[in-house]
């Protein structure tokens, strides 16, 4: 039987499409002893109307300043949640790619580390080479490389901002470690301590969260 006792903990994995993020999340389910939910990116997409689309996938740019207000709300609405569950004593693994690469600086990834004050977050950074996420795009969308050869100009924007804002707690490579390996430090970091502040640090410049 489940102990939701206590409070759960989140796991933030953070990095550009394709770095292998979801595939880590996923092992963490599947591997992991305790019930670990997955609030991230992907799952929120599936449950935005297409007319709000790419909603919190929202890629860098400042192209669609339309959504920006929108995409900022729901960044908050999926921190609530996220946190929630863990005061509920349910562990989550959030799968998400955080930039400020908008129309307006929005300084999402502060509003959301205050929604998570005073809960126990693992700030992970999920990075890939360039070569390495060309080549999943290709397998994965059969898209690749822009008409005279060069690496497309949005993929070069989630490489360059996804991680501007700062340092992390523990950073793991997918192109050196497999999901599993990932998951595996993950745990082994998770276990071993010290508990992770680096995605508290980021609420400096946000307005504090009402308790």
């Amino acid at each position: 039987m489940l102990n939701l006792s206590s409070t759960g903990q989140i796991v933030v994995l953070n990095g550009a499409p394709r770095s292998g993020k979801s595939s880590i999340a996923k092992v963490m389910q599947d591997t992991f002893d305790e019930l670990w939910m997955n609030l991230g990116v992907d799952g929120f997409m599936r449950m935005t109307p297409q007319r709000y689309l790419p909603g919190i996938g929202l890629r860098p740019g400042g192209e669609r300043p339309d959504l920006e207000p929108i995409v900022e709300t729901l960044y908050k609405a999926m921190y609530e949640s996220i946190a929630a569950h863990s005061r509920l004593g349910i562990n989550v693994v959030v799968d998400v790619g955080h930039h400020d690469l908008y129309r307006t600086r929005r300084s999402i990834i502060s509003s959301c580390a205050n929604i998570l004050r005073g809960l126990p977050v693992l700030f992970v950074g999920v990075r890939c080479p360039m070569e390495v996420i060309m080549e999943r795009r290709i397998a994965t969308w059969n898209v690749g490389f822009a008409d005279d050869g060069s690496v497309p100009e949005p993929v070069i924007l989630w490489q360059n901002s996804v991680h501007q804002h700062g340092a992390y707690d523990l950073e793991v490579d997918t192109s050196v470690l497999t999901s599993e390996e990932c998951a595996k430090v993950i745990k082994e970091r998770l276990e071993s301590g010290p508990p992770g502040t680096a995605f508290h640090r980021l609420a400096g410049s946000s307005r504090p969260h009402p308790d």
